[in-house]
């Protein structure tokens, strides 16, 4: 992993975005995906594990059933030609993924999410989209990570409960979507979201906290720059953004770190401030923002808010486009991540 690799990989980002949003508007890359599938198995680790998290949710409050699960897990559904498997891995090398997807290949129907679509994730797949995130030269995953949470976030909206096949009906093969009809029968369905117009706005965003930085970059490295860490707290709805935070201080300058979901917090991380130099990164946007930041404010806590207004913090961070979620979804993990960069450079 190279530092000043990593801080270009992060330069890169709007055009990378740009360049998927042109993708995704030429073509439906989930057109091939069979119409009667009645489960989907969200497969991956680390980055990948968290942003399938955060579509497995979307999928369950759309009336799916779907569920993201470790590669790692020594059991989970058991293969079936109903079950679409999506198997998440940026290199496409991951042990526990490839593992994982071998239980499923020709049993289920696995479609692999990569940006390296001649690797080893892809063998024996049904379908195979390319994540289209460029070459990472830092080692990091990061434009891979917002580029596999933009995917699945198309893939979720595109998933129509109305179609999937009756549960404990044995799978019935169908006859894939037609390319280009959103009228097609099956379960695949326009859903009306604008995702290439969504992913231009997150390249906006991106953008704007990237040429603003010199404004931001260094009084948030230094409030967050304390002796016992960094904590990151999201809602469960965006909980990827504390965890890919959490590790991306952990990844390059090798600064203790962890995620938290902002309900949760009060339950098991609201201890950490009564002893510790407590810094926290707060993604605002959750019902329980104020109970957090109630305990916080007692106990004199270090909190910065990327994104919105909350009554309390330490500062703030904003950007273009930040009041809508899924821009926020998109975007917000930048913050962090130039944070990292920063303090990986300083190391020398």
């Amino acid at each position: 992993m190279i530092p000043d690799l990593y801080l270009a990989d992060l330069e890169a980002k709007p055009a990378a975005l740009a360049g998927l949003a042109d993708a995704l508007a030429a073509a439906d890359p989930f057109s091939a995906i069979p119409a009667r599938i009645r489960r989907v198995l969200l497969l991956g680790m680390g980055s990948s594990r968290y942003a399938a998290r955060v579509a497995a949710l979307r999928l369950r409050s759309a009336g799916v059933d779907a569920v993201a699960e470790y590669a790692s897990a020594a059991a989970s559904y058991p293969p079936d030609p109903g079950t679409l498997v999506v198997a998440i891995s940026a290199t496409g090398g991951s042990r526990e993924t490839l593992d994982a997807v071998a239980r499923h290949r020709g049993r289920s129907f696995v479609l692999a999410l990569t940006n390296a679509p001649d690797s080893p994730v892809t063998e024996g797949a049904d379908l195979v989209v390319p994540m289209l995130a460029g070459e990472e030269r830092g080692g990091v995953s990061c434009r891979t990570f917002q580029h596999t949470l933009a995917l699945l976030l198309a893939l979720a909206d595109r998933l129509s409960p109305a179609d999937l096949g009756p549960s404990g009906d044995p799978a019935v093969p169908a006859d894939p979507v037609a390319p280009g009809d959103p009228a097609a029968p099956g379960g695949l369905v326009a859903s009306g979201r604008d995702v290439p117009g969504l992913l231009l706005r997150t390249a906006e965003a991106t953008a704007d906290l990237l040429d603003r930085r010199d404004e931001w970059l260094a009084p948030a490295a230094a409030l967050l720059d304390g002796p016992h860490g960094v904590y990151t707290i999201a809602p469960a709805e965006r909980l990827s953004s504390a965890e890919q935070s959490a590790l991306m201080f952990r990844e390059g300058p090798r600064r203790p770190a962890d995620a938290c979901e902002t309900g949760d917090w009060a339950h098991v991380d609201v201890y950490l401030t009564k002893t510790l130099d407590y810094r926290a990164v707060l993604y605002p946007g959750s019902r329980y923002d104020e109970q957090a930041m109630d305990w916080i404010r007692q106990r004199g806590s270090t909190v910065l808010a990327v994104g919105g207004e909350v009554p309390g913090v330490a500062d703030r961070v904003r950007y273009r486009h930040d009041d809508e979620p899924d821009v926020a979804l998109l975007t917000e993990t930048l913050v962090a991540e130039l944070v990292a960069a920063r303090w990986w450079l300083a190391q020398g």
